[in-house]
């Protein structure tokens, strides 16, 4: 039962982990996945007046919360991971500094040189439709706090709703 709970704890608890970064076969830095994710997240949908900011739709939490779920394998879960450390390694090839430490500017020249890889644009595609996920679902599931997603588009939801999150 113990080895059950830990094993249930160590995938749990994997965004929180650290990723290790390298330039060539030194370590360059540590940077925790999820902080760098809510970054790529506010870079990939930037918020105006009139769109919602990925904080306010709880984007980040969102995305923890279904990678938590039993039903997400955990090659995807690792493919996020590795994700982060890949931008992360870009950004140190490109600029010798962790994509956190990056301009904005910076920040989208590393995303657009990594929407040319194949890895890139799919990791890139999986982050956007976690957040369109949290943006659009209904709350109960943790994104779209307020409901700030439905009202930004003026969407009425269908009734009934979810009593209760089916994840």
């Amino acid at each position: 039962m113990i080895f059950n709970s830990r094993r249930l704890f160590l995938k749990n608890s994997f965004l929180s982990s650290v990723v290790f970064v390298t330039c060539g076969s030194e370590l360059f830095g540590a940077v925790t996945p999820m902080q760098t994710i809510s970054m790529v997240q506010g870079d990939l949908f930037p918020s105006t007046p009139l769109f919602p900011h990925t904080k306010e739709i709880n984007a980040t939490y969102y995305l923890t919360q279904i990678l938590s779920h039993s039903r997400v394998t955990d090659e995807d879960k690792a493919f996020i991971k590795d994700g982060v450390k890949w931008l992360n390694e870009e950004a140190v090839l490109k600029y010798k500094k962790l994509y956190s430490a990056l301009s904005w500017q910076q920040r989208q020249e590393t995303l657009k040189d990594i929407a040319e890889t194949n890895w890139g644009e799919s990791w890139i595609k999986t982050i956007m439709n976690y957040l369109f996920e949290a943006m659009l679902g209904d709350p109960i599931y943790g994104g779209n706090k307020g409901q700030v997603g439905w009202k930004w588009l003026n969407h009425k939801s269908g009734l009934p709703r979810p009593k209760k999150a089916l994840l």
